[in-house]
């Protein structure tokens, strides 16, 4: 009899392991902290030294980072793992920068006034919306000047 109830009572603790796991999977990840810096107050704050963490990177490392954080908003669409596989997908010049697809994914957050971090993901957007604007800007000026280009080499060549 007491060897039945050691082997139920093993594998309820088993069981309850197992949901006690299924149930962190889901919930929203913990800020984002450094070892020797003070606990983050707030979401927002966790992302901001998340997103200076990142800046500093080298690419290998960076590229394992996308992934983790591409693969925790596969887990968890939470608003959380959307602004920071946002934040990965906007740092400019690594492989796999992706302004059209960071701002899909901050454009429910920053459209929600109820979110925690509306506010950043609208700051975020902003920024790449305009970051958009100058981009598009710069390839009108640099087809002008190849056209210029092109011009002042047909003009030396009908002057020789």
């Amino acid at each position: 009899m007491k060897g039945r109830l050691a082997v139920v009572l093993a594998g309820c603790a088993a069981l309850a392991g197992c949901a006690a796991l299924r149930g962190f999977e889901g919930q929203e990840p913990a800020p984002w902290v450094q070892a020797g810096v003070p606990q983050p107050a707030s979401d927002t704050e966790s992302l901001l030294l998340y997103f200076q963490h990142l800046r500093k990177l080298p690419g290998a490392e960076l590229g394992r980072e996308h992934e983790t954080a591409r693969q925790a908003y596969t887990r968890a669409r939470t608003d959380f793992n959307r602004v920071r596989l946002a934040m990965v997908l906007s740092l400019p010049n690594s492989a796999f920068t992706d302004d059209g697809r960071a701002l899909e994914l901050l454009e429910p957050v920053a459209k929600n006034p109820g979110a925690r971090l509306q506010g950043l993901a609208q700051v975020l957007s902003a920024n790449l919306q305009e970051q958009k604007k100058l981009n598009a800007s710069v390839q009108g000026l640099q087809q002008k000047l190849d056209a210029l280009k092109s011009l002042e080499r047909n003009l030396i060549e009908r002057n020789r």
